[in-house]
C-alpha cells in the first residue's frame, strides 16, 4: 500500500469523523479489559504493523502480547486469535456471536458480498445457499455421482504432463492444477470444459481469479475508513468490479445459451448443476430466483479452483524442497498402488503417508492463512479479555500451524507428525483449521480433500520430479504472497521424468 496515499486518505477520514462526531456527540464507550496489543499512531492506529504479509507480520505481535491481541486499524478495531484454546471459543463456543462477517468492499462490487454464501449474514437467504451447494454440489451422494468426471480430469491432467515428460519440457504445477480443479467443476456444473490447456487462456482464467483473490485479501484504506467508501481511494472496488464483470459476463453467455437450448424442442438435457438450479429457478415453490445464479457460480470457480490448486502447488514444492519426503511418498505410491497408475478416491485410505502429506501442507500453508474476518456480535469475553461489539476478529490459522509450544520443529516439514495422529482438518482440531470450524466452516472442504489426495498422488506415482532451470532443492524459494489465499511467490516449475 502507498504510505503517501494511506496517511492523506487517513487524515481525510479523521477529519469527517471528527465532523460526524461533533454533530452527533454521541460516542459508546469502550468496554474496559481489552486485550493488550501494541500503541496505536494517531488516525492510522496500527495500520502500519500490518506490513505486506499481514499473517507474518501478526504472528510477530502474538509473540510479544499473547494469543489474544488488538490492533486499532483506522477506524476499526480489530482482534487477533493465535491460539487453538481462543480458536474454539471463537469458532465453536461463541460461533453464533461471531457467525457474520465483516466484508471487505472489494467484494461489494456487483453486490455480491450480499448474494455469496462466505459473506452474506447468516439469514434465510444464507441458510437457502447453504442448502443448494449442500444438495447440488458438495454432498456425499453427490461427490460420489461425479467422481468419475474427477478421475477424467485427473487423466486428462496426467496426458498434459506426459507430453511434456517426452520432450523434457516443464511443467507449471499450480497452473496445471489450476486447469484442472476449473474444468472439473466447469463439467460438473456446466457439462463444458472452461480452459484449455493447449492456449493461453488457463493462464488468463486463473490470473483473473487470482486478482479477485488479491484484491479481496489486501488492506484496503476503505475498510478502515468506512467514511471513504463513496471515494474508493484506491480503486480496488474498481478494479474488482472489472475482474467481475469478466467472470459474469462468461456466466451470462453460458447462461443464455442453456435457457436457449431448453427452450429447443426435442433437446436433450445434460441434467448438470446448472440444469438443476434453472430448475429451482422455474419452481416457484423454491426460494432462488436467477438474480441468485451468478453470484454462486462466482463462489464455486473463485474459491473451489484456486484454494485446491495452491495446495497443490505447495505440496508439491515441500517435496521437491525435501527429497527424502518426495522417495518416502512415491515408495508408499508404488507399493499400494503400483508404478504409474492413477490414484482413484477409495485408494486414499489405504495411503497414510499421503494423507499426513496433506495434513502438513495445511499446517504450514493454509489456504485462507486469516480465515475470512469474522464480526462480534456483542461485547465478549474471551480468553479473559472483552472483545467489543462490532470489532472485526481475525483467527491467525497460519500462526497456530507455526507455533513452537503445540508443533516441535515447527519450521520444518515432516508428514510423518501426522502418522498415527487423529489430529484432523474437519474443523474439530482446533490446532489445524485450515478451512475454518462451526457454522462457517467452508462448506467446499470435502471436495477439497478429494481432489487434493487424487491429483497430487496421480502426479507422484506417474512421473518422477526434477526442479526447472537446474535450481537445486536447497536453493528453491518458498515464500509466499498474501491475498485472501495463501500463493507461492515464485510459481512452482518441474520437469516430469514418467516411470
Amino acid at each position: 500500500m502507498d504510505l503517501l496515499v494511506l496517511i492523506l486518505c487517513a487524515y481525510l477520514a479523521w477529519s469527517l469523523v471528527q465532523a460526524l462526531r461533533f454533530i452527533t456527540k454521541k460516542t459508546k464507550p469502550s468496554p474496559s479489559n481489552l486485550p493488550p496489543g501494541p500503541p496505536p499512531l494517531p488516525v492510522i492506529g496500527n495500520l502500519l504493523e500490518l506490513g505486506n504479509l499481514p499473517h507474518k507480520s501478526l504472528a510477530k505481535l502474538a509473540h510479544t502480547y499473547g494469543p489474544i491481541i488488538k490492533l486499532q486499524l483506522g477506524a476499526i478495531t480489530t482482534v487477533v486469535i493465535s491460539s487453538p484454546t481462543l480458536s474454539r471459543e471463537i469458532l465453536q463456543t461463541h460461533d453464533v456471536s461471531f457467525a457474520n462477517r465483516m466484508i471487505p468492499d472489494a467484494v461489494t462490487a456487483f453486490n455480491q458480498g450480499m448474494h455469496s454464501l462466505p459473506w452474506v449474514p447468516v439469514s434465510p437467504l444464507w441458510r437457502n445457499l447453504r442448502r443448494i451447494f449442500n444438495v447440488h454440489l458438495f454432498s456425499n451422494m453427490k461427490l460420489d455421482s461425479t467422481q468419475h468426471l474427477r478421475r477424467k480430469k485427473v487423466q486428462e491432467l496426467l496426458a498434459h504432463v506426459e507430453t511434456s515428460a517426452r520432450v523434457g519440457g516443464e511443467v507449471e504445477i499450480g497452473e496445471a492444477a489450476f486447469t484442472t480443479s476449473i474444468n472439473f467443476l466447469a463439467d460438473a456444473m456446466f457439462s463444458l470444459d472452461l480452459v484449455d490447456r493447449s492456449s493461453g487462456s488457463a493462464k488468463e482464467f486463473k490470473e483473473t481469479v487470482w486478482q479477485i483473490m488479491a484484491e479481496a485479501g489486501k488492506p484496503n484504506v476503505v475498510d478502515f475508513f468506512p467514511v471513504l467508501r463513496k471515494i474508493d481511494p484506491q480503486g480496488t472496488r474498481r478494479r474488482m468490479t472489472r475482474y467481475f464483470g469478466k467472470m459474469f459476463d462468461l456466466f451470462d453467455q453460458l447462461i443464455e445459451g442453456r435457457l436457449r437450448l431448453r427452450e429447443t424442442p426435442g433437446s436433450p438435457r445434460t441434467n448438470d448443476v446448472l440444469d438443476s438450479l434453472l430448475d429451482m429457478c422455474e419452481d416457484k415453490e423454491e426460494d432462488m430466483d436467477k438474480s441468485q445464479l451468478k453470484p454462486l457460480l462466482l463462489d464455486v470457480f473463485v474459491a473451489g479452483a484456486d484454494t485446491t490448486s495452491s495446495s497443490v502447488e505447495w505440496a508439491m514444492a515441500e517435496l521437491l524442497h525435501n527429497p527424502e519426503k518426495l522417495s518416502k511418498a512415491q515408495a508408499e505410491l508404488h507399493q499400494v498402488m503400483g508404478k504409474g497408475n492413477l490414484v482413484n478416491e477409495p485408494d486414499v485410505a489405504r495411503l497414510p503417508y499421503l494423507q499426513a502429506i496433506v495434513r502438513e501442507t495445511f499446517r504450514m500453508h493454509p489456504p485462507v492463512p486469516l480465515l475470512l474476518p469474522r464480526k462480534c456480535g456483542a461485547d465478549l469475553e474471551v480468553g479473559g479479555y472483552t472483545i467489543p461489539e462490532g470489532a472485526q476478529v481475525f483467527v491467525n490459522v497460519w500462526a497456530i500451524g507455526r507455533d513452537p509450544t503445540l508443533w516441535e520443529d515447527q519450521d520444518v516439514f515432516s508428514p510423518e507428525r501426522f502418522l498415527g495422529s487423529e489430529v484432523d482438518v474437519k474443523g474439530h482440531d482446533f490446532e489445524l483449521t485450515p478451512f475454518g470450524g462451526g457454522r462457517r466452516i467452508c462448506i467446499g472442504l470435502p471436495l477439497a480433500l478429494r481432489m487434493l489426495h487424487m491429483m497430487l498422488g496421480s502426479l507422484l506415482n506417474c512421473f518422477d520430479w526434477t526442479l526447472a532451470d537446474g535450481v537445486v532443492p536447497e536453493d528453491m524459494s518458498m515464500e509466499d504472497k498474501f491475498g485472501i489465499t495463501l500463493g507461492k511467490a515464485q510459481p512452482l516449475k518441474a520437469v516430469p521424468v514418467q516411470i
